[in-house]
């Protein structure tokens, strides 16, 4: 047991170190007719087993246009499960989970109609905590799932928090009564009771 987690935290501690957040300050190159990219200012070892799978997320971010919906897609699940295992807490600012978002923002722009698409951008934009995306993301969707009333439940209460904080209680309120119709919340119930 004691070697499985320290193989675990070995393993974890490479992908968190292969992650710069840093944005480079001349374009990289990619080789388009691969999936794997590179760039010239990547200086982090691959050739470790546990981060084979990685890519340097930096060019990534800037190189969604250029895919097609069905592959943005894919790419924004296969980043937000890397971001899931790297980083303790979502949020849009860490270089996975925005790699991740920006793919999803572009399958879903790219192929509107898809509803998948643009519910797996409102998720994404509830699990990184962009409440304002996310709760405007579910109002485009119409229609919800159990689940997505959930999801866009928590982003109403969220927002309904957030403005009655600092003083604006009629916008607390039109989140609030919105979160409500999507789903009858402890949170949502609690923010009501201070309106």
């Amino acid at each position: 047991m004691k070697k499985i987690l320290m193989l675990t935290a070995f393993a974890l501690a490479g992908l968190a170190a292969a992650q710069d957040t840093t944005t480079p300050t001349t374009p990289p190159t990619t080789d388009t007719t691969t999936q794997d990219t590179t760039t010239t200012q990547d200086t982090t070892t691959t050739q470790d087993a546990t981060t084979t799978t990685t890519q340097d997320t930096t060019q990534d971010v800037g190189t969604p246009a250029t895919l097609t919906a069905e592959q943005n897609f894919a790419r924004a699940q296969e980043f937000a499960v890397q971001a899931d295992v790297a980083y303790p807490v979502p949020f849009y600012d860490r270089t996975l989970w925005k790699a991740a978002v920006d793919h999803a923002y572009y399958a879903a722009q790219q192929e509107a109609g898809n509803r998948n698409y643009q519910s797996y951008l409102a998720q994404l934009y509830t699990k990184t905590q962009w409440w304002i995306n996310a709760y405007n993301a579910w109002n485009r969707l119409g229609d919800l799932n159990d689940t997505e009333r959930q999801w866009a439940a928590l982003s109403a209460a969220k927002l309904a928090y957030i403005a009655l904080q600092r003083g604006d209680r009629t916008a607390a309120r039109t989140y609030v009564e919105q979160g409500l119709r999507w789903a009858n919340t402890p949170s949502l119930q609690a923010i009501q009771s201070r309106l």
